[in-house]
């Protein structure tokens, strides 16, 4: 059972992804918060950006399965 949860998808690129989507989930918390339409959209653009961010650094060999570990 352990061989299958050896991970956890403990890699670069899903921590560098999560961390951005964080940041940008508080800030569209802040926007609601505020009710300030455009800092949501700037918050909803930082989502976008932590999604690409860790599918590039997927992609470029840090994640879970890559050459690259951490």
């Amino acid at each position: 059972m352990s061989a299958e949860h050896d991970n956890h998808g403990m890699s670069v690129a899903n921590w560098t992804g999560v961390g951005v989507i964080i940041l940008g989930s508080v800030i569209m918390s802040l926007a609601v918060i505020q009710d300030a339409r455009p800092l949501f959209i700037v918050g909803a653009v930082v989502v976008v950006a932590g999604i690409v961010a860790g599918k590039v650094l997927s992609m470029a060999g840090y994640g879970v399965d890559g050459a690259k570990k951490r």
